[in-house]
């Protein structure tokens, strides 16, 4: 017994670094995944869910682990890449919730109802934006984001391989193709609302060059509003479906065009 004891205490120590290598990865994602890392999320429950989604992907993902070199240099290096990694995974998946919020502020522009509730949220925004983002978190949580998020973590392993010192370019160029693919999807989600308005102010000049007299700006405001509304209402349904089907199909396969 006296024998095993240095190897069961070096074996203990080794799994208790490796278990805080993922939560910094885990908990660094969490900070900015949606739904679980709001920030009207109590800090207590977000370090309780980081905790828990820590014991889910450990047993997982040991096998990356089993070359781990424990110098300081290389943790160090570890510390590090695994925050950014963290980071990096986390990002991805926020930046859905930021094309909603930019998605809103293009229709609220278009509409004329840019600064109605602007401060209903954390985050001041316009009414559309608060209304599509609280929207898009609620359908996150029915399409069962917390499990997707577990397998995206695991799956990250396979693709950002703790340690590797190479991978920083390749994150670079990943998040940025996230980025863009986000302010297409915002675009996607706002064009109604651009081609409305579009139409609305061709209309409205056309009224105005015909009848000059008339004070076109009295008539158009409680329409454009009216009609911004409406089309709210009829396109919410397809705005929403389209955004599930964007983070589906993301979280099916993550990493392509990427690293």
């Amino acid at each position: 017994m006296t024998v095993s004891l240095p190897e069961i205490i070096g074996l203990s120590q080794r799994q208790l670094l490796v278990f805080f290598l993922v939560f910094l990865r885990v908990g660094a994602a969490l900070a900015l995944l949606p739904v679980l890392g709001e920030r009207s999320v109590p800090v207590r429950v977000r370090l309780g869910l980081a905790l828990v989604l820590t014991v889910i992907v450990t047993p997982a993902v040991t096998t990356h682990f089993e070359n781990l070199d424990a110098s300081a240099k290389s943790l160090i290096w570890l510390l590090f890449s695994e925050a950014v990694f963290g980071l990096a995974i986390g990002f991805s998946l926020r930046l859905f919730v930021l094309a909603l919020q930019v998605a809103g502020a293009i229709a609220a522009q278009s509409t004329s109802l840019s600064q109605v509730f602007a401060g209903a949220s954390i985050d001041p925004q316009a009414a559309f934006g608060n209304v599509l983002v609280i929207g898009g978190l609620a359908l996150a949580v029915t399409i069962g984001l917390h499990v997707r998020a577990a397998e995206y973590l695991i799956y990250s392993y396979d693709v950002f391989d703790p340690g590797q010192p190479g991978l920083l370019p390749d994150i670079a160029s990943w998040s940025l193709t996230n980025v863009a693919r986000a302010f297409g999807l915002a675009f996607s989600l706002a064009a109604p609302f651009v081609v409305a308005s579009l139409v609305y102010n061709i209309a409205l000049g056309a009224i105005n060059k015909a009848m000059p007299q008339l004070l076109v700006s009295f008539v158009g405001a409680p329409a454009i509003t009216a009609g911004g509304l409406v089309l709210l209402l009829i396109t919410a349904p397809l705005m929403f479906s389209v955004w599930r089907d964007a983070i589906g199909a993301f979280l099916a396969n993550p990493f392509a065009g990427g690293s």
